[in-house]
């Protein structure tokens, strides 16, 4: 088996995908018509050249831009049914998903329409497919707390379909702490926390989301190798770091994937996780990103192997499915070699 098909079968799990961001142009356009949404596009060329971003508030202009099109629980339920199918392809047995209801509220679009559309392609998609889910709710950093915190109050209705709470958007100058309340709040109602920390911003926002909003995982997190004292806080703490290779590149995190800090942050022994953000705008879904840090990185198949199995240990799945899971990646690995 080649290093191509072992990538693309072996067992895996996705923990950082903003369902918005899995929003291709041909779905963008199919919608559009159908809800009689004027696009600032004239076909499906023209919005992948809108793509060369410079940095993460020039991907979210275009981001929100796109989200326009989704009005209805059809639109939210055809978004998220076609992410399944590809994260199926590329072999992902379970995915944790972002989704971002004051993108859609704000705009006049009710809450219950988002989620229903949401959780019932999920439901779908674990009957189709076998790939189960988490739901994870994020609040848009460049908004308010106030805002934040009406968004929680009109979760709670739909506390069952909701596993956690995310902090995502622009990090520049939107520090964690500016929401350490609503965040005492979800967990006060059972849910767990994650955050955006650590891509654009400093280390500093890292400790934030760890001791001010108690995140049990940072999503992105590369920038922790500038802080001795934060990795070794992860490395002991085990916290998983869902770090997006693609996405990095796309906006300028990195000049180059062979300058990504992932495998030293995996020869450190922190808890890293391999994961693709908005593959619709950054050019890779799940198998994509493992293709191309294992190319620009040269991983070997047991890195590969520990990237899987930190996937689910990383995931808020419960023991038993994780020993479900991590024992169908070892079979998987035995036999392939």
């Amino acid at each position: 088996m080649t290093l191509t098909t072992y990538i693309r079968e072996i067992p895996k799990a996705e923990l950082h995908i903003h369902i918005e961001g899995s929003l291709e142009p041909e779905l963008m356009f199919e919608i559009a018509e159908r809800n009689r949404v004027v696009l600032p596009f004239s076909c499906v060329d023209e919005v992948r050249k809108a793509y060369n971003f410079t940095d993460l508030q020039s991907f979210l202009t275009i981001y929100y831009q796109g989200m326009m099109v989704l009005q209805k629980e059809r639109d939210f339920f055809d978004l998220t049914l076609a992410y399944l199918k590809k994260a199926h392809t590329d072999g992902v047995r379970h995915v944790e998903i972002f989704f971002d209801p004051q993108g859609h509220t704000e705009r006049g679009i009710a809450f219950e329409t988002v989620i229903s559309g949401i959780h019932a392609a999920l439901q779908g998609g674990e009957q189709r497919f076998g790939i189960t889910s988490r739901l994870i709710m994020c609040f848009l950093r460049h908004l308010s707390p106030e805002s934040a915190m009406t968004t929680l109050n009109c979760a709670l209705p739909f506390r069952k379909w909701i596993t956690a709470v995310g902090l995502d958007s622009s990090e520049k100058g939107n520090p964690p702490a500016k929401f350490a309340t609503v965040f005492d709040r979800a967990r006060a109602e059972g849910l767990l926390s994650v955050a955006h920390a650590g891509e654009e911003g400093p280390p500093d926002y890292i400790w934030q989301a760890l001791d001010l909003l108690g995140a049990a995982r940072i999503d992105h997190g590369v920038r922790c190798v500038e802080d001795s004292r934060l990795v070794e806080r992860l490395r002991t703490g085990h916290v998983p770091l869902t770090v997006c290779p693609l996405s990095n590149i796309k906006l300028r995190v990195f000049p180059t994937l062979g300058e990504h800090n992932l495998k030293h942050m995996l020869d450190m022994g922190l808890c890293v996780t391999v994961n693709s953000d908005d593959p619709a705008y950054f050019g890779g879904y799940l198998v994509d990103n493992f293709q191309a840090v294992q190319e620009a990185l040269n991983l070997d198949r047991n890195a590969i192997r520990t990237l899987a199995e930190n996937s689910f240990r990383a995931s808020f799945l419960t023991k038993k499915e994780k020993r479900g899971y991590l024992e169908e990646l070892d079979r998987f690995c035995l036999s392939k070699g």
